[in-house]
This record gives C-alpha cells, sequence and structure tokens, in this order.
C-alpha cells in the first residue's frame, strides 16, 4: 500500500521539486517557448495570408487569361471572315475577268470570221470575174473566129460609139 499512499517526505520533496521545476521553467524556458510558438503562429498567419493573396491573383489572371481568350477568338472570327471575304472577291474577281476573256474571245472570233467572210466573198467574186472573164473571151473567140464576123463587130461597135 505504500505506492498507493505516499509518505508526507515525499510529497513535500515531490512538491517542491515540481514548484522549483516549474519556477525554472517559467524563468528560463517559458519565454523561448512562447517566442517561438508566437514566431511560428505569425508564420502561419502570413504563410495563409500570402496563400490568399496568391489565391486571388491566380483568380485574376485566369479572368485575364479568359478575356484574352474572348479577344483572341474574336480576332480569330474577324481574320476568318475577313478571309472568307478575300477568297469571295477573289473568285469573283476572277469569274469577271474569265468571263471578260471570254467575251474577248468571241469577240475576236467574230471579227475574224467576218474577215474571212469577207476574203472569201472577195475571192469567190474574183474567181467568178476571172470565169467570166474565160467565159467571154471563148464566146468572143468563137464569135470572132471568122474574119466576116470580126468586121460585123466592128462596125457594130463604131455605129454605137457614133451615138453616143
Amino acid at each position: 500500500m505504500d505506492l498507493i499512499t505516499p509518505d508526507l517526505g515525499l510529497l513535500f520533496w515531490t512538491g517542491l521539486v515540481f514548484v522549483l521545476l516549474l519556477f525554472l521553467l517559467t524563468k528560463f524556458a517559458w519565454k523561448p517557448i512562447l517566442n517561438m510558438v508566437n514566431t511560428r503562429e505569425q508564420k502561419i498567419t502570413e504563410a495563409l495570408e500570402l496563400a490568399e493573396k496568391t489565391k486571388a491573383e491566380m483568380q485574376q489572371l485566369a479572368a485575364q487569361n479568359e478575356e484574352l481568350l474572348k479577344e483572341a477568338r474574336a480576332t480569330r472570327d474577324t481574320m476568318i471572315k475577313e478571309a472568307k471575304s478575300t477568297a469571295d472577291k477573289m473568285v469573283e474577281d476572277a469569274k469577271s475577268k474569265a468571263k471578260e476573256e471570254a467575251e474577248k474571245v468571241i469577240e475576236n472570233a467574230r471579227v475574224s470570221i467576218n474577215a474571212e467572210k469577207v476574203a472569201a466573198v472577195a475571192e469567190l467574186k474574183a474567181q467568178m470575174a476571172a470565169f467570166s472573164i474565160e467565159i467571154a473571151e471563148k464566146v468572143v473567140r468563137e464569135n470572132l473566129s471568122s474574119d466576116e464576123k470580126q468586121k460585123t463587130l466592128a462596125d457594130k461597135l463604131v455605129g454605137e460609139i457614133n451615138l453616143n
């Protein structure tokens, strides 16, 4: 039972050592421990504030990134529209230029056909004149083959010259 009911001397010495230890801890260890705890608490508070500040900055950067993305999308859409309109304009220009070229080719063909037609008509007239002369020559040779026919024709021509 000695362990359950301690002696009065043991209680005195235990109390004295406890008070002495409490005094020494209060005098030498309590202030540095409190300073370390306060310093740690202050660092934790600063870290939390920094984390909050960083979180706010990250939200701000995310908002800025979103805004930049919107602007980039708008710019991209504008560029695509401009490219489409430029392509459409180029196609229209090419079509109109091709149409003009086709009209020029058709007009040149018409002019060429008309020129060839005129040349063919002129050649045909020349050939007809040559044929007519050839035929007239053959007819005249036939009619003038004898001296009597030549004399009759000469008299007739002289008579027409005098009448005029």
